[in-house]
């Protein structure tokens, strides 16, 4: 079992979704983003991004590896971010393109 923390653009929730059953189904415990519950980013009050963003990263210091939902090779600037920082932590990154 590998604890592995989702990553990814949430245009691809519904590719999340599925990958996460699916590594759930392989006996992984698998982490996603919140789900936010306000339509864009920007709702959010500087301080709340700011916790959003510091509990994914508690996220991936958890886990054994970051899975990056990369629908059609689309890796947006903050999923970037979050490969970099999990590489500086020598976490395993997994494509969802790999995958499927």
């Amino acid at each position: 079992m590998k604890v592995i923390t989702v990553c990814g653009s949430y245009k691809f929730k519904k590719e999340m979704v599925e990958i996460t059953e699916k590594m759930t189904l392989q006996r992984n415990c698998v982490l996603m983003p919140n789900e936010l519950t306000r339509h864009n980013k920007e709702e959010y009050t500087e301080e709340e991004a700011r916790i959003i963003g510091g509990m994914h990263k508690e996220k991936i210091k958890l886990s054994d590896a970051i899975l990056v939902v990369n629908v059609n090779d689309y890796i947006g600037e903050s999923t970037k971010r979050e490969i970099e920082y999990a590489k500086s932590l020598n976490k395993e990154i997994l494509y969802y393109t790999d995958l499927v």
